[in-house]
């Protein structure tokens, strides 16, 4: 397995120990919003580390499985994206309808930072549909990247 694996794993499990402290009696929609729009991000992302197995693995019969897997995946992928986009941003309207819009959180702003990389990994995802390129490729991994860091930090906060 490749480290992208274990990195989405830890990613996943510190997300669901938040949630866990959160509900007190139940999940509330705000946080049940983020944590699906997690979910989803990370569906999607664990792709990333499909493909990273598929370069990194000398066993033939790895990449095959791995590569058959990914294609069954691949026409739901720009739309797993979409739906984790418009649950992140419901997450976040509720947030700030609930708490106000406070440039002084650390939670708010890394949110706001992340809902903003996923909108134009979304954006880069679809334009590379109509006219693929190897510059929006690298754009659409390197957003995607940094959009996982800045999930890290919005846990962390």
């Amino acid at each position: 397995m490749n480290k992208w694996f274990f990195f989405n794993i830890a990613l996943l499990a510190l997300g669901t120990w938040n949630v866990i402290n959160k509900a007190g009696e139940g999940i509330p929609t705000h946080i049940f919003f983020g944590f699906m729009g997690l979910i989803f991000i990370l569906f999607n992302w664990t792709r990333h580390a499909v493909f990273s197995t598929i370069r990194d693995s000398s066993d033939r019969a790895k990449k095959i499985k791995y590569a058959n897997l990914s294609k069954r995946i691949l026409p739901f992928h720009r739309w797993i994206g979409t739906t984790a986009l418009i649950l992140i941003l419901t997450h976040a309207t509720l947030v700030i309808d609930l708490f106000g819009f406070q440039w002084q959180n650390p939670k708010i702003v890394s949110g706001l930072l992340t809902a903003t990389v996923l909108t134009a990994v979304v954006t880069t995802g679809w334009m590379r549909r109509y006219r693929p390129s190897i510059k929006k490729r690298m754009t659409h991994l390197w957003l995607g990247i940094s959009m996982f860091f800045l999930l890290l930090l919005h846990l962390l906060f």
